[in-house]
């Protein structure tokens, strides 16, 4: 899950989509117990910063990296650079805020040089600091080999038919992927987890020069933020949560609500443009959401032509719509695009709403070296954030089903997503089978984030979240303790720090003096307009 509609990636019919959405760890190797193994020469380590190279760099932007062990319970078999980018406090400085976007895959980099006037007021107190998580981005970046991306299906057939007529092939295929993935991530496939980045993220905090870590995660990184908080709980600073993910509901679950929350968005968004003569659904809502739905089927039936080559299917207009959804502020565009879509066949518009992520701006220092270097940015791969995607929520998650389980759930599992949303439910169903054929993942964030000894921590929800539902505010608060603090922000849109003054002032304000909002307080709707 992304804060930003940046991190759009685009998926094509039903296995290719699945291979994107399904597939990309090895062997996850984050393990519930701690080991003794001796990390003093990675906690010993200082930043060097300097001037981010590249030309749309910003000026003021500066990068340096940190080693970390490629495996901590053997350290000394091989290590990992990790890129950093942080804006030096203006203001009188008292440490170093870390910042995760999301994803998991978001490259933190790319994220700080694109958005980064969204936290200048951070500056006041803080260096304001982001990382590419490993990897991600130019932090030993993972890959599934050429064509990820861009296979396509046949083009007269439905491909959640073909699934159901033989999911065993389905499954066979989407194993040779896996390997696939294996053989061009290499050895740090194995080790992607979230409980692995917590602990990269204490060798950063430490790198950074703080006894305490100050954390403002969004969507997935409030994921990382809760991990850090069980395994590092004396080293808490002030923790900000928004957009918060589920520390308990399997992918199945997950998927599910995803769907949920993107029919609701849809409502809205299709509600909103029925007030206007142009858009392309006409002006009365409810039909207007039936031509969504022939639109997609359409499409999917018979796909378009793109001026980038190759065709437009129903399920990559899907994918853009639930980018676009992310936020409000993007609804103009989707309605134009859609326009464009309808009455002249144009895909440029949507298409610019899967384009595939981040771009990466910004180069870190001299060509890496063979152990601890960083990867050219031009060496990033093109699939990097929907393996890394995969790789660490297969790694996090300990469900496994087996093919017997898949075949016999795989339909009524496929009714109950379709009743979830008529549009976005064939394109959630992927998650039903994200790491068939994968080693069970870890069960430390299930059974051991709960019940953190830690200062005060503001967790946002925002109610009309389509990626987050606002009950995985309410229940995440409730397994970290008297420790979680609620904000809830009765508003629209994948979290609240970029869309609403009122959650944006009381994080800042929280981040840079201590002031905690009362817990179930809330910011009104139109404090996100």
């Amino acid at each position: 899950m992304h804060r930003s509609t940046r991190t759009a990636l685009r998926r094509g019919p039903l296995i290719p989509a699945l291979a994107l959405a399904l597939l990309g760890a090895g062997v996850p190797a984050a393990t519930d117990d701690d080991t003794e193994a001796d990390l003093s020469r990675f906690y010993r380590q200082r930043v060097k910063w300097s001037a981010c190279q590249g030309p749309e760099a910003p000026e003021d932007l500066q990068c340096g990296k940190v080693k970390v062990p490629l495996d901590y319970a053997r350290p000394r078999a091989g290590s990992i650079g990790l890129a950093l980018a942080r804006y030096r406090a203006t203001g009188d400085r008292r440490g170093s805020v870390v910042l995760n976007f999301g994803g998991p895959g978001g490259s933190g980099v790319a994220g700080l040089a694109a958005d980064g006037t969204d936290f200048m007021g951070l500056t006041d107190g803080y260096d304001v600091v982001s990382f590419d998580p490993r990897g991600v981005g130019r932090s030993a970046p993972v890959s599934c080999g050429d064509g990820f991306l861009t296979a396509e299906a046949s083009d007269d057939t439905d491909d959640t038919d073909d699934m159901l007529r033989d999911p065993l092939a389905a499954l066979r295929e989407l194993r040779e992927t896996a390997d696939q993935c294996a053989r061009h991530s290499g050895p740090v496939l194995r080790h992607m987890g979230t409980v692995d980045v917590a602990r990269d993220l204490d060798v950063i905090r430490q790198a950074l020069g703080d006894d305490k870590l100050n954390y403002l995660g969004f969507s997935y990184g409030t994921r990382l933020g809760a991990v850090y908080a069980a395994r590092f709980p004396d080293r808490v600073g002030r923790f900000a949560l928004d957009g918060v993910d589920t520390l308990t509901e399997p992918l199945t679950e997950q998927g599910v609500a995803g769907a949920e929350g993107q029919q609701r968005a849809l409502r809205d968004f299709v509600d909103w443009c029925a007030r206007d003569i142009g858009c392309p659904f006409g002006q009365d809502p409810r039909t207007g959401r039936e031509e969504v739905v022939r639109l997609v089927r359409s499409l999917d039936e018979d796909p378009v032509p793109t001026a980038f080559g190759g065709t437009f299917s129903g399920q990559d207009l899907v994918g853009a719509i639930g980018q676009a959804l992310y936020s409000r502020d993007l609804w103009p565009s989707l309605q134009r695009a859609l326009a464009l879509l309808v009455e002249d066949g144009d895909t440029r518009g949507v298409e610019a709403f899967t384009s595939g992520g981040f771009a990466l701006p910004v180069r870190i220092g001299p060509r890496p070296g063979r152990d601890g270097g960083l990867a050219d940015e031009e060496d990033v791969p093109l699939d990097n954030l929907p393996a890394a995607l995969m790789a660490v929520n297969c790694a996090d998650d300990p469900d496994r089903p087996t093919a017997g389980q898949i075949t016999r759930e795989l339909r009524r599992l496929r009714a109950r997503y379709e009743r979830a949303s008529p549009v976005f439910g064939r394109y959630r169903l992927t998650q039903v089978l994200m790491c068939y054929g994968r080693p069970k993942g870890t069960p430390y964030i299930r059974e051991r984030v709960r019940d953190v000894d830690t200062p005060k921590m503001l967790l946002v929800g925002t109610r009309g979240d389509p990626a987050t539902p606002y009950r995985w505010t309410e229940q995440t608060a409730e397994r970290l303790g008297p420790s979680a603090v609620v904000l809830d922000n009765r508003s629209e849109g994948h979290t609240g720090y970029g869309s609403s003054t009122c959650v944006h002032r009381k994080v800042d304000d929280f981040l840079l003096y201590g002031s905690l909002p009362p817990d179930g307080s809330s910011c009104g709707a139109e404090d996100g307009d």
